[in-house]
């Protein structure tokens, strides 16, 4: 069924987009799982196929198109379960930092690489001792002549071992008060001396996602690379985490609807006390409750998708997107794993790496317990 909100132009796109998904991504998914991270000639032909910077303007080699076009990319991605390949993050997350903040300078810098597959990107938020706390980290960036001396721990930094180039949320002023006032970004590239990749960490699930941690020790940055002004560092983060949860919700309906596709294959060809699965009253009863739950959620990210590529301010609405989808993401490949039987605990199905992977959607972009005091505030609740 089409979706009101694509075009004619916007369905073509995603034809490609799936076409380059089930050539180029889907076989080397398995490998990627293996091997803990994706790799970089599928990033550059990636670039190459105009996926990297749909919303990126002309003059840096992106197609200057709507919100919509990255919308269809992270939906087929997530279909192709292409979780080790963080595109999301690199073009959804971390890109329209460089896009809204960068100077003219840094735009022509840096820009061009990420669209092209030859920059990979990544964002260094979270320390071992603040997790969403992000007023009161530690890591510090000291200005000293013409450049920030940095130093400091990160962890669970997605692209960690394999990106070029991470925004680093670092103390610019330690003793600004409120703390938030004294955060700044910083643009980082890895191959400066005193950027430490620490290890790539174990997890639960997303086995095919490098996500590890990141050390500075001494990193002289030129003050070139600060992103906006000193100060300015938490504003521009709230500013940016409206796309970065709607993401998220995008990427939660999309892995919940192939889940559902792959069970009820399943349970139409797997034979159970003399009959198929899919003749159960409860099979039956289960899964039309949960394919309604996923129009639903469906109905309402399309609705945000609609308004935020409109301009909209939508922080209440993305932040009640992001709880619930996750939410019915965890619900929902638990009750597929439970309907494939032992067969769902069996790696040879992809349920079960469904399960562990919906586990992490409720607690990074913020905990959905911080979405929700979100949504109250926002509605006078404090």
């Amino acid at each position: 069924m089409r979706r009101e909100l694509f075009s004619e132009e916007h369905e073509l796109f995603r034809d490609q987009v799936r076409r380059f998904c089930e050539l180029e991504i889907a076989p080397k998914v398995p490998g990627w799982n293996a091997a803990g991270r994706s790799d970089r000639e599928t990033w550059r032909k990636a670039g190459a196929a105009g996926f990297l910077g749909p919303t990126a303007p002309e003059e840096y080699g992106g197609a200057e198109g709507d919100f919509l076009y990255e919308a269809i990319i992270y939906e087929e991605l997530a279909y192709v379960r292409a979780h080790a390949m963080m595109l999301s993050l690199h073009t959804g997350i971390v890109m329209p930092y460089l896009l809204t903040y960068g100077n003219a300078e840094q735009k022509e810098r840096f820009v061009p690489g990420t669209i092209s597959g030859d920059c990979i990107l990544g964002i260094a938020m979270t320390e071992p001792g603040t997790g969403s706390d992000l007023a009161n980290i530690q890591t510090k960036a000291l200005r000293d002549g013409d450049d920030y001396v940095l130093n400091g721990a990160k962890t669970f930094i997605s692209n960690g071992q394999i990106g070029d180039l991470f925004v680093v949320v670092a103390k610019t002023d330690p003793s600004a008060d409120p703390p938030h006032r004294g955060v700044s970004l910083l643009l980082v590239e890895a191959d400066r001396p005193g950027f430490v990749r620490g290890r790539q960490l174990g997890k639960l699930g997303l086995k095919g996602q490098d996500t590890s941690e990141l050390f500075f020790e001494d990193c002289r940055i030129p003050a070139a690379n600060l992103l906006g002004r000193e100060g300015q560092g938490f504003r521009m983060l709230m500013e940016k985490l409206q796309q970065e949860r709607l993401v998220i919700a995008i990427g939660s309906v999309a892995s919940c609807r192939r889940a559902l596709d792959d069970t009820v294959a399943y349970v139409k060809q797997r034979e159970a006390f003399g009959q198929r699965i899919a003749g159960f009253q409860n099979t039956q009863f289960k899964l039309a409750e949960l394919a309604t739950e996923v129009e639903i959620g469906q109905a309402f990210v399309d609705k945000l998708v609609t308004a935020h590529t409109r301009g909209d301010e939508i922080v209440s609405e993305v932040s009640m997107a992001k709880w619930w989808t996750t939410d019915l993401q965890k619900r929902l490949t638990a009750d597929c794993l439970q309907l494939h039987g032992g067969y769902g605990f069996m790696d040879e199905y992809p349920i079960s790496a469904d399960y562990a992977d919906a586990a992490v959607q409720s607690i990074y972009a913020g905990t959905n317990e911080i979405m929700k005091r979100i949504i109250a505030r926002r509605m006078g609740l404090e």
